[in-house]
C-alpha cells in the first residue's frame, strides 16, 4: 500500500482524547438512549448531535419559509440562511478563492455527481476526448459518467472511458499507472477521497501531478467530509461532492462545491425549485459542530479504533479482511483505514453474520456495498466507526467475532 505524506508514522495513541471523546459521545441522544446497542454503520449515515437537532427545531419553529421567493421577514431570514450556508461550506472545505467558487445544494452525493455529469460535463468534452472513471468505487461515482458517455454517443460525440488503475494488493489508486494512462485528451477524472469498502484514503493529492494541470478532477467526498479534514487548496480538485447525512446533517441534504477555474462555469440545469431549507439549516449546524469538535481529532480517533479492530482481526484465522493486508497491525507504518473495516467470515455468509452481530447489539452493514463492477462481487460485513464509538465497543465486537470461530 502506498505511504502518503503523513502515513510513515506509527499511529499515535488516543488516550489523550478519551475525555474529549466522552464529552462528544454524550451529545448524541440516540447513542446515549441505547447503551446496549453499538451503532457501527456511520459510512451509511452518521448520527446527529444535539446541536444539529436544536438547529432544526429552532429553524422550524422560528423561521420556516421558502427561500428567494418572499419579501417578509421569515422568507428573508431563510434566503440569508441558504446563502450563508453556501459560504459555510466553502469555509469548511478551506476554499482558497471563495469569491470565485460556487456551492449548489442537492439531495446528496448521488444527485450531486449526476448534476455534474448531466449539466456540466457534456460542455467540457469533444469528440475523441477521454475521461477516467473509478470502476471499483461506489456505483454513484461510476454510473453518471457512463450515462454521459452514452448521451454524447447518441449525439455523435465519441468519448473514451479509461478505467482508473488500482494497486492490486491494496485497492488504492495506482498513481504511477494513472500518469502513464493520462494524455493530452484526458479531460476529466472522477475519484473518491476515501474508499467506502476498503477504508483507504485514496491519496487524491497525487492525482493532479499524475494527470497534469488542465484535467478536471471531481471528488466523491461522501466518506471524508465530516470524518477528516478536507482542504480543496491541498487537494487541487475542481469539484467536491458530499452528502450531509454522512456529515451529521439531515438526510436529503448534500452539496456540490465547484472551483470554477477549469472548463465551463458550473450551473445546474433546469428550473431551481424549493430548496431543502431545513436540511440546509442542519448542514450549517453540523459543519459548525464538526469544526468545534475538530476534524483532525475525529480522524485520529476513528483511525485508531479501526487499527485496534484490524489488529484483533488479523489474529482470527476465520476472517478475511478486505483491502490492504500490509496495514492490519496496529503499529503498521503504512496508511491506516479511515474508520472503515470490511470483513468476511470464511464459513458464515455475510448476511447471516450481520444478523448474528445484531443479536449481540451491533449494527453493521452486510451486503456488496454498492461497489462498481470491478469491485467485490461477494457480500461482506462493513464496520464503520465515528467519534461516538468507543474502544470498549471495538473490544466487545472482537470478542463476539472470536467466539464464532
Amino acid at each position: 500500500m502506498t505511504v502518503s505524506r503523513t502515513d510513515a508514522q506509527v499511529p499515535v495513541p488516543v488516550q489523550d482524547l478519551a475525555d474529549w471523546q466522552h464529552a462528544l459521545r454524550a451529545q448524541f441522544p440516540i447513542i446515549t438512549a441505547h447503551p446496549e446497542q453499538s451503532y457501527l454503520d456511520s459510512a451509511a449515515t452518521a448520527q446527529k448531535p444535539q446541536a444539529v437537532l436544536d438547529a432544526v427545531h429552532t429553524y422550524l419553529t422560528t423561521t420556516n419559509a421558502n427561500a428567494g421567493r418572499g419579501t417578509y421577514t421569515w422568507a428573508n431570514r431563510t434566503t440569508t440562511l441558504v446563502e450563508e450556508a453556501r459560504e459555510r461550506v466553502k469555509l469548511f472545505l478551506a476554499d482558497p478563492a471563495p469569491e470565485r467558487s460556487a456551492v449548489h445544494f442537492t439531495s446528496g452525493t448521488t444527485e450531486g455527481l449526476r448534476a455534474v455529469a448531466r449539466d456540466w460535463l457534456p460542455g467540457l468534452l469533444a469528440d475523441g476526448d477521454e475521461i477516467v472513471v473509478p470502476v471499483a468505487d461506489h456505483e454513484a461515482n461510476i454510473a453518471p459518467w457512463l450515462e454521459t458517455q452514452r448521451q454524447l454517443a447518441r449525439q455523435g460525440v465519441d468519448i473514451h472511458v479509461r478505467p482508473m488503475p488500482y494497486q492490486a494488493a491494496s485497492g488504492d489508486y495506482d498513481h504511477t499507472a494513472l500518469a502513464e494512462l493520462a494524455g493530452p485528451r484526458t479531460r476529466f477524472v472522477a475519484a473518491s477521497h476515501v474508499h467506502h469498502v476498503y477504508g483507504g484514503n485514496m491519496n487524491v493529492h497525487r492525482i493532479r501531478r499524475a494527470v497534469g494541470p488542465d484535467a478536471v478532477i471531481c471528488l466523491d467526498a461522501a466518506q471524508s467530509v465530516g470524518h477528516l479534514p478536507v482542504s480543496v487548496a491541498e487537494l487541487d480538485v475542481d469539484f467536491v461532492v458530499f452528502s450531509g447525512h454522512k456529515a451529521m446533517a439531515l438526510p436529503g441534504t448534500g452539496a456540490v462545491w465547484a472551483r470554477q477555474a477549469r472548463g465551463p462555469e458550473f450551473t445546474p440545469g433546469g428550473w431551481s425549485g424549493t430548496p431543502n431549507t431545513v436540511g440546509i439549516a442542519s448542514l450549517a449546524a453540523a459543519l459548525d459542530w464538526l469544526d468545534a469538535a475538530g476534524a483532525d481529532r475525529i480522524e485520529r480517533w476513528t483511525v485508531e479504533l479501526a487499527a485496534r479492530l484490524t489488529e484483533g482481526l488479523r489474529h482470527l484465522d476465520a476472517y478475511e479482511i478486505l483491502g490492504c493486508q500490509s496495514s492490519l497491525a496496529a503499529d503498521s507504518p503504512v496508511q491506516r483505514r479511515q474508520g472503515i473495516v470490511t470483513l468476511r467470515h470464511r464459513a458464515i455468509d455475510s448476511g447471516d453474520l450481520g444478523f448474528i452481530l445484531f443479536s449481540h447489539g451491533f449494527m453493521v452493514r452486510s451486503d456488496q456495498h454498492c461497489q462498481g463492477r470491478a469491485g467485490e462481487s461477494t457480500g461482506s460485513v462493513r464496520v464503520s466507526l465515528h467519534v461516538y464509538n468507543t474502544v470498549e465497543e471495538v473490544d466487545r465486537l472482537l470478542g463476539v467475532l472470536a467466539s464464532l470461530g
